[in-house]
């Protein structure tokens, strides 16, 4: 563009000169408006995911953002969470910490009273309370941080692909443009004029917004996925979202409502009561309602609700709970000094601890509730047995749809909780899921994970608990839990479901694959109108016509067909049957499903119009009205394109062409400034453009809008048959 307006100077054509700048400001203004608002919507999606911390002010607990942590604080951590500043700690219980960001050890550290925690550690067993020593940068981490350079985000899969095409689309339309001109050349036009046409075609011709089109695409995905209660941590996973066909999921939370209530016991339903609120990190907050896990919330209310006295009980001692050993024990010192360990857990890890008489008996209990769908622990003081409470968590009344969705689109949903085989099948049949994998430990579940990608799936993971991170991080989509997930799941999680729910993993999918679908749309658009463009100028040189577009003329076109209609066509509704179809493969090619012929049919069809409409006009006016009949059929018809390009298969004379507003708004405002353009004297001279008359008008709206109309006019037939 530089060499351009340096060529427009050289040759005194001051007036061409100011205007290609002008074209040029105002292409770089609306592509800075465009990227800033995606940049500003990922930026404000970034806040949202900020690390928080659950601090005492004015001796209750509440949750901040930990950037507003001050020294002295005293802050609660407990495992699945980051430590959020450097801290001493006061209150450990079976503390560990993973540093291996600030030491490099790979061992989890444990930590006693007295001793700090450093910003940023995980907590990967136990909790504490701990007073905040440094904050920011005063922090170990702070001061690494500040050594490290800053590192530019890296392009997403899909912007490289688009990239490395760019480039070779590039070359080929420079080597035609320079064809061009050495034609034109040769044929005696004016060496300048020839050089000024090439390059400004060549700028038109190279689809330098593709890689924009991309970013703003994915940004708009973005933030519609959070409209709908999922967070997107990293942009790319919206491109790698289209092409899930296994969802692992768990079923706490995520399947269920995660409401937990304690719905049927079985033995000494008081000391039962009693062991679960002891056996429990839940608390209570200033507002009277409990925070932490649901199940341990649920128990807690079940021994309020039933007037069990558990206060004054001073816990000494806590053995947290570990998903391989599937229980938790405390040790509290009773009100005569006497100190007693209470037990919860799966029945499996309780009743071998306990001396008991009749064991099948007890099983049976615990099998005929966990058919009704209940999750069951079991409970015990020392070693004795007190019996079974059965929580009961109904299934979220759209996971069924949700299912079905998946099953439609050939996306695979498998069950992989720690729950009772029996709790487990009975929520499955609910929902409709064949794919049950019980009791699986963290590990499992990491196995599980490897063996899918093994086997060529690409899968998207759900977990929330800190044992979850290895296997929601192999996955080619992490899912973590908003609601209950740990801030290290969260980390390792390309996607937070800030609502915890299945369904809303599955509406992200279906967001993956729309905005897939609409890059192509918009590549598209853009790939065939620079090939109309390019071919127009081509074909004129070869059969020996006039330039039929001065260099000015080809920028316009460009600028006002290339920018607003790509852009919104990257705003397209999800189409009725993107959820029918299978999933695409990940190593699929973006010219898939013959799209390479069609840009290339469109792309020709384009220039052929054009160079009618300009040979038409020409046999009866000037070459300044050809050219003007030129221009507006390039453009127009350009615009009218990007309706066929919502969907290739449906033709023009179809209502969903009305569901996409922007489209619409983008359209009629690009063709309003190419009506401007034509009709005001005042750009005449630096357009050198003619107001046309009736005949050149009909000239235009035959060549531009006639082959759609035809085309339309079959496919409607097509469907009515």
């Amino acid at each position: 563009m530089k060499t351009a307006t340096g060529i427009s100077v050289t040759m005194g054509e001051y007036l061409d000169a100011a205007a290609i700048i002008t074209v040029v400001i105002l292409n770089a203004v609306l592509g800075f408006i465009q990227e800033y608002r995606a940049e500003k919507t990922l930026e404000a999606l970034k806040k949202l995911s900020a690390p928080t911390a659950q601090v005492y002010r004015d001796g209750v607990i509440v949750q901040l953002d930990a950037e507003k942590l001050v020294r002295g604080d005293i802050v609660r951590i407990e495992a699945g969470g980051r430590i959020p500043a450097d801290c001493r700690l006061l209150n450990a219980m079976a503390l560990e910490c993973d540093e291996a960001l600030l030491t490099g050890e790979s061992l989890p550290i444990s930590k006693g009273n007295g001793e700090t925690c450093f910003m940023g550690a995980v907590v990967v067993k136990g909790h504490a309370l701990a007073e905040v020593t440094a904050t920011g940068e005063a922090t170990e981490m702070g001061l690494i941080s500040g050594m490290l350079s800053e590192v530019a985000e890296e392009q997403t899969p899909l912007q490289k692909k688009l990239g490395e095409l760019g480039k070779v689309i590039g070359l080929i339309c420079v080597t035609v443009c320079l064809g061009v001109s050495v034609l034109g050349i040769i044929r005696g036009y004016d060496i300048f004029a020839m050089l000024l046409t090439g390059i400004s075609l060549a700028v038109a011709a190279i689809p330098e917004g593709l890689p924009a089109v991309v970013t703003i695409s994915l940004a708009l995905a973005v933030r519609r996925i959070y409209k709908q209660k999922a967070l997107v941590n990293k942009l790319h996973s919206v491109e790698t979202l289209g092409c899930a066909n296994v969802i692992c999921t768990d079923k706490t939370g995520t399947l269920t409502l995660n409401k937990m209530k304690v719905a049927q016991t079985y033995g000494e339903s008081e000391l039962l009561f009693k062991c679960g609120a002891l056996c429990n990190n839940a608390f209570k907050q200033s507002d009277g309602t409990y925070l932490g896990d649901p199940t341990e919330v649920a128990l807690i209310e079940a021994a309020d609700e039933n007037g069990v006295d558990f206060k004054g009980y001073r816990r000494v001692d806590e053995i947290p709970f570990d998903s391989s050993a599937a229980f938790m024990q405390v040790t509290v010192s009773e009100y005569d000094g006497t100190k007693t360990n209470w037990l919860k857990g799966s029945l499996e890890a309780i009743l071998p601890k306990c001396k008991v008489k009749n064991p099948s008996k007890i099983r049976k209990e615990y099998d005929e509730m966990t058919r009704k769908g209940l999750r069951c622990l079991a409970f015990a003081r020392d070693n004795q047995f007190l019996g079974i409470a059965g929580l009961s968590d109904p299934l979220r009344p759209e996971i069924k749809s949700a299912v079905s969705k998946c099953k439609k689109a050939g996306i695979r949903v498998i069950m992989l909780t720690g729950d009772h085989k029996n709790t487990a099948e009975e929520i499955a049949r609910q929902a409709g899921i064949n794919e049950v994998h019980a009791r699986m430990t963290p590990a499992d579940k990491l196995k599980m994970v490897k063996k899918l990608k093994a086997d060529g799936d690409i899968v998207a993971m759900t977990g929330d608990g800190v044992n979850d991170a290895p296997a929601v991080k192999e996955a080619a989509i992490g899912v973590s839990m908003g609601i209950q997930g740990t801030d290290v799941t969260k980390e390792a999680a390309q996607i937070v479901l800030l609502d915890d729910n299945f369904a809303t993993l599955v509406s992200a999918i279906e967001q993956g694959r729309t905005v897939y679908n609409n890059i192509r749309k918009s590549m598209r658009y853009m790939l065939s109108s620079n090939i109309g463009e390019v071919l127009t100028m081509l074909f004129a040189m070869l059969f020996g016509m006039p330039v039929v577009l001065i260099p000015i003329q080809i920028l316009l076109i460009n600028l006002v067909t290339d920018g607003l209609p790509a852009i919104a066509l990257s705003m397209e509704p999800a189409t009725d049957d993107i959820m029918t179809q299978p999933p695409r493969k990940s190593n699929e090619s973006i010219f898939a499903g013959g799209m390479l012929n069609s840009i290339i049919g469109r792309g020709l069809a384009i220039g052929i119009c054009t160079l009618a409409a300009f040979w038409l006009a020409l046999g009866s006016y000037d070459v300044a009205v050809a050219r003007t009949a030129a221009m507006a059929t390039l453009g127009l018809s350009q615009l009218i394109f990007v309706f066929e390009c919502k969907d290739k298969g449906k033709g023009i004379f179809n209502a969903e062409y009305l569901n996409n507003p922007y489209l619409i708004l983008a359209s009629l405002t690009s063709a309003a400034i190419i009506f401007v353009c034509l009709l005001t004297n005042t750009l005449s001279p630096v357009l050198q453009t003619v107001a046309p008359e009736k005949n050149i008008i009909m000239i235009i709206l035959i060549f531009a809008a006639g082959l759609p109309i035809i085309r339309g006019a079959v496919k409607l037939l097509q469907r009515k048959k």
